[in-house]
């Protein structure tokens, strides 16, 4: 049995995840971490310091700010983490993969499997389409979300992005500009609105044709359901950074 310190216990995805995980034979949470108290079969403390519950890995799905607290707990508990919030700055991620080094952490901007085969897809469409192609970026997401654009965009931008050496340019917003779009660029769009758990689409716009690749999700569950498949894959890997694409090819 894999014991689970649940961080964001008391949020939306830590309900998704709590319910998960009691369908699942090989993994209990044992504890969670959130400033705010919920009923939960587990006790949930204020803060990483607080836990006392010995565990074998910790999902993350809390906030930016508690990530040099998460990343403090796992390194002195030596256990592995699954971090699958977004929001990060660049020095946070830097944090992250330093912290790998020393520790198996799993990063991703998106837990969905689904997801992630589409990144894969832009990349090949991106390999075989070149340069003469236009790349929008289209996504949208409820109305209480906090960051934008979406931590699934800027993965789908980079993805695409390392096809062409990461020489590519990001346009957030166009408003202030009257100029032609210039052809070293990928244009990221948000779009927050009602309930809309998470869309996504690659525009690929050439000459007299237009190629869409999309991804809805319609639950909060595939991202649950994804962390559990990651805290199962972690819990027996070397330190080191992972990511869906590892979890993909161990399947």
């Amino acid at each position: 049995m894999i014991k689970v310190i649940l961080s964001g216990a008391s949020g939306r995805m830590g309900k998704f995840i709590a319910a998960e995980a009691e369908k699942d034979d090989c993994l209990q949470i044992v504890a969670g971490v959130d400033k705010v108290s919920s009923n939960a079969d587990f006790p949930i403390f204020p803060s990483f310091s607080q836990v006392t519950a010995a565990a074998d890995v910790v999902i993350d799905f809390s906030g930016a700010a508690l990530l040099d607290d998460l990343l403090e707990f796992a390194g002195q508990r030596r256990i592995p983490a699954v971090i699958a919030t977004t929001g990060y700055s660049d020095e946070q991620v830097q944090k992250i993969h330093a912290a790998a080094k020393e520790i198996p952490l799993f990063f991703s901007f998106n837990m969905s499997l689904g997801v992630n085969l589409i990144a894969g897809l832009a990349k090949r469409a991106a390999a075989v389409l070149g340069d003469g192609f236009d790349i929008e970026i289209v996504e949208k997401h409820h109305n209480q979300k906090l960051d934008a654009p979406s931590g699934t965009a800027i993965l789908l931008a980079n993805e695409i992005n390392s096809v062409f050496g990461d020489t590519l340019q990001y346009e957030y917003d166009r408003h202030s500009k009257r100029a032609k779009r210039p052809q070293n660029e990928i244009g990221i769009h948000s779009v927050r609105g009602g309930t809309i758990v998470g869309e996504h689409e690659i525009i690929f716009a050439g000459h007299d044709e237009v190629i869409t690749l999309s991804h809805s999700a319609q639950s909060r569950e595939v991202f649950a359901m994804g962390a559990i498949r990651a805290a199962k894959f972690l819990f027996d890997q070397p330190a080191g950074l992972y990511d869906m694409n590892d979890l993909i090819q161990s399947s």
